[in-house]
C-alpha cells in the first residue's frame, strides 16, 4: 500500500446508509466542514474510495471523461473487492452503454436517445394518465392508500412497459419480479434472470415482426445495435426508470402533503406541481449519489491527490446543497442547475430527463384531480426514509381521503 492510499485509510469516513436518510443535508455539511469537497471514505466493508461534494468538483468529473471514466476494470482497488459485496450491481462490469467510452458510448448512448426521442409527448402524458386513473381506481374507494406501494412506484415500470410494447398480460409478473430484484435476499437474482429473460424474449420477437415501440426502434436504428445490446440496454434504460422516477413522484406527493407553500395544489389545482417537482430535484432528489467514475490518471481535486484507478463516488444530492453555488429559489421551474440527472457524457441522455418530468408531473397532477382532499394519515415526522445512501425514496406515504366510486 502506498503512502498516499495509508494517509487516505487514515482521514477516511465510513459511508453507509444508515444513519444518514433522515438529515442527509446535516450529514453532508458537516463533511464539507470537516474535509472539503472531496473527502476520502470507506465503502461497505472498508473499501476505499472518494466521495465528491463540491458542486464545482462534480460538474468537472462529470464534463471531462477523458480523464474521469466508466469503465469499472480500471478500478486498482478489485483485489480488496468480494464476490458478495453488497456494491457489486453497481460496479460490476457488464457490456451495456452504462461501461461504454468514447466512440461506442456514443453509438449506443445516441441510439438510446433517438429511440426515445422518437416517443411523442402529448400521446405519453395521455398514457400516463390513463395508467394513472386505473391504480386511483384500485383504491380511490377504500378512502385510504400507501401512496408509495400502490402508486408512485408502479407507475414508471407500467408507462415503460406500454413504451416497450410488452403485452398487458407480462406486466403483472415484470412488476413483480422488477420488486422482488430490488431486495437484497436470495430472490433478488432470480428475479433479474427472469426480467432478463423477459427482454431476451421481446428483442426476438421485435427482430421478426417489428412495431412501434422502443426495442423496435433501437433494432432498427443506424447504430447496428445487436439484439444482446439492445436487450442490456433495455435493462438500463427501465432500470434507470423505475426507482429514480419512482422516487421523484413519491418525493413530490410528500412535499405538497407535508410544505404548507404547496397547500393550493391539494385543492385541486395544478399550479404548485412543477415548483414541487424541481424543489424535490434540489433537496430531496431521488438519486443523492452515484458510483461512478475512474480517474484514468493521477490527478489533484479539490486538494487531493487522486491516483489513477481510484473510485469516485458523486455526491449529487451534496453539490446540490453546496452552499457556492446553491439558488435562493429551489422551486423556480427554470432554475435546472441540479446536478440531479448527472452531467455530460455520461449523465441521464437526452431526452430522459424530459420523458421522466412528463411521467412525474402528469402522475402527480391526476392523483390531485382525483383525490383534492388527500392528506397524510400519519404525523408528517413519523413518515419513514429508507437508509440508503443512494437513493431517496419512503417506505411508504399513507394517506386518507374522501372515498369514491
Amino acid at each position: 500500500m502506498t503512502e498516499t492510499s495509508e494517509e487516505t485509510r487514515a482521514d477516511a469516513v465510513r459511508l453507509t446508509g444508515a444513519g444518514i436518510a433522515n438529515r442527509p443535508g446535516e450529514f453532508y455539511r458537516a463533511l464539507r466542514r470537516e474535509h472539503g469537497p472531496v473527502v476520502p471514505v470507506l465503502l461497505d466493508g472498508d473499501v476505499p474510495a472518494w466521495f465528491v461534494i463540491g458542486y464545482r468538483e462534480v460538474n468537472h468529473i462529470t464534463s471531462n471523461p477523458r480523464q474521469f471514466a466508466r469503465d469499472c476494470r480500471r478500478w486498482n482497488a478489485w483485489d480488496q473487492v468480494p464476490d458478495d459485496w453488497p456494491l457489486m450491481p453497481y460496479v460490476g462490469w457488464t457490456p451495456s452503454v452504462m461501461f461504454a467510452e468514447g466512440e461506442e458510448h456514443q453509438r449506443r448512448a445516441g441510439a438510446i436517445g433517438d429511440a426515445l426521442d422518437a416517443v411523442d409527448r402529448t400521446e405519453l402524458a395521455v398514457i400516463c394518465e390513463e395508467l394513472s386513473d386505473r391504480l386511483i381506481d384500485g383504491f380511490a374507494g377504500e378512502g385510504r392508500a400507501d401512496l408509495i406501494g400502490r402508486f408512485s412506484h408502479r407507475i414508471p415500470l407500467l408507462v415503460m412497459a406500454r413504451l416497450f410494447g410488452l403485452p398487458d398480460a407480462d406486466v403483472p409478473d415484470l412488476v413483480r419480479d422488477v420488486a422482488e430484484s430490488l431486495d437484497a435476499d436470495e430472490k433478488a437474482a432470480a428475479a433479474h434472470q427472469r426480467i432478463q429473460e423477459r427482454m431476451r424474449r421481446l428483442v426476438d420477437e421485435r427482430g421478426r415482426r417489428g412495431g412501434r415501440d422502443v426495442p423496435s426502434r433501437l433494432l432498427e436504428h443506424p447504430a447496428g445495435l445487436t439484439p444482446d445490446e439492445v436487450t442490456i440496454d433495455l435493462l438500463v434504460v427501465m432500470a434507470a426508470a423505475q426507482q429514480p422516477t419512482g422516487n421523484w413522484i413519491g418525493n413530490t406527493l410528500r412535499l405538497m402533503l407535508v410544505d404548507d407553500q404547496f397547500s393550493m395544489g391539494l385543492q385541486g389545482g395544478r399550479n404548485s406541481v412543477d415548483q414541487a417537482l424541481n424543489q424535490v430535484l434540489w433537496k430531496d432528489t431521488p438519486t443523492q449519489n452515484f458510483i461512478g467514475r475512474w480517474a484514468v490518471h493521477g490527478c489533484t481535486l479539490g486538494g487531493r491527490h487522486i491516483r489513477a484507478g481510484d473510485l469516485l463516488v458523486l455526491g449529487l444530492a451534496a453539490a446540490n446543497g453546496d452552499p457556492q453555488v446553491q439558488p435562493a429559489d429551489h422551486g423556480d421551474p427554470g432554475n435546472r442547475a441540479h446536478m440531479s440527472f448527472g452531467h455530460g457524457e455520461h449523465g441521464c441522455p437526452f431526452p430522459a430527463p424530459e420523458l421522466a418530468e412528463v411521467i412525474a408531473r402528469t402522475a402527480v397532477g391526476a392523483l390531485l384531480d382525483r383525490l383534492p382532499d388527500v392528506e397524510l394519515a400519519v404525523p408528517a415526522g413519523e413518515l419513514e426514509w429508507r437508509p440508503s445512501l443512494w437513493m431517496r425514496g419512503l417506505h411508504s406515504l399513507p394517506v386518507v381521503f374522501t372515498p369514491t366510486a
